[in-house]
């Protein structure tokens, strides 16, 4: 079955394979369901996950039911036993929602929630993330992941939401990074899109982010910190959650 949905997975257009995958997600829930491996965001367990990726086809990383990824799941671990982001009152601004959290995150009573992104039709606001229509210090948490290696000016972005940030308000801004990498690489002169795409992990990224990320958002004026989250998690449950092990959550601070 997992060959099948293979198979599936890379000869559909991705644009359509999303669309579908609403679709057909509880019947995918329902053929892969056992014990094996947990979503933690929804707690349904499963014999198998499902294969996802551009080019470089990672195994076993889909969620079936919330169609959640190895970032997503260890994002809700972090909030959900870390934070008090679940339980505090707090006004948060979330860039790019995320399908497998929005209407979660929107149900949360003790969020004052608010959802933008330039082109997203699922976004509350439509906002260019370089130019941001909110006001100064009005956020208490920023949730942008994901989004910032698509922005050519990152700088422009990164100061926005610096901006927009409380004093003592903290954000997570996750992003495909090559930790083995020094510094970030970019090459505006690679223009075909399955060139960029084998480069940039996806055609549209202008970039790969190295180490050198987090000395960036320091120079923003952030206080940042390294998460590695799967550090604190036992073998077992990075195995069962399907977790990359290893992955840094980049959490900055206003101070």
């Amino acid at each position: 079955m997992k060959k099948l949905f293979k198979i599936i997975l890379n000869t559909i257009p991705r644009p359509l394979l999303i669309r579908l995958s609403y679709v057909a997600r509880p019947i995918l829930a329902f053929l892969l369901r056992g014990h094996k491996f947990i979503d933690p965001i929804d707690g349904k367990g499963f014999r198998s996950f499902l294969p996802y990726g551009y080019g470089n086809q990672r195994n076993n990383v889909l969620s079936p039911s919330t169609l959640s990824l190895e970032r997503h799941r260890l994002l809700w671990l972090y909030l959900k036993n870390e934070t008090s982001f679940f339980s505090a009152e707090k006004k948060v601004l979330h860039f790019a929602p995320e399908q497998c959290f929005l209407k979660r995150f929107k149900k949360l009573k003790n969020l004052e929630y608010t959802t933008t992104d330039l082109e997203s039709p699922i976004a509350d606001i439509k906002a260019d993330i370089c130019n941001l229509p909110f006001e100064d210090n009005s956020y208490d948490i920023i949730l942008c992941n994901h989004v910032l290696e698509h922005i050519p000016n990152d700088t422009k972005a990164m100061q926005e939401l610096f901006r927009v940030l409380k004093p003592g308000g903290y954000g997570v801004f996750q992003i495909p990074q090559d930790l083995s990498r020094a510094h970030t690489f970019e090459d505006n002169t690679i223009t075909d899109k399955k060139e960029r795409a084998k480069i940039f992990g996806q055609y549209d990224h202008v970039r790969v982010y190295g180490r050198d990320y987090f000395d960036k958002l320091r120079s923003i004026g952030f206080k940042v910190e390294e998460v590695d989250y799967t550090a604190q998690l036992s073998k077992e449950d990075i195995e069962k959650y399907c977790l990359a092990k290893g992955e840094v959550i980049p959490v900055v601070y206003k101070a």
